[in-house]
């Protein structure tokens, strides 16, 4: 099934995404081939096969430890442009909506 300009311009205003002027063609050509290739997978005989899950139940779990990696409070702060009492300043994005 291919995909036209069209349709991508319908698909990017209803997910609201702005897509350059440029680039539609070519999103159209990545949408149809994404679409050939989930019918190519509905044409794959799959009788006999068992559903499997991501792990098998007798896999080990891991054990809880703390990660070394994570910043403090003061490190993560320390690049922020605005801060105050342990929390990022950032400015407001909503609007009073009951004046």
């Amino acid at each position: 099934m291919a995909i036209d300009r069209a349709e991508v311009e319908r698909i990017a205003e209803l997910a609201r995404l702005e897509i350059p002027e440029g680039q539609i063609e070519r999103t159209a050509a990545e949408l149809s081939a994404v679409l050939e290739f989930v019918t190519a997978l509905k044409r794959l005989d799959l009788s006999g096969c068992e559903p499997t899950t991501f792990a098998a139940p007798e896999s080990a779990l891991r054990e809880d430890r703390l990660d070394e990696r994570r910043l403090d409070a003061d490190r993560a702060l320390a690049a922020a442009p605005e801060a105050e009492a342990g929390f990022f300043l950032v400015p407001p994005i909503v609007e009073n909506v009951n004046p």
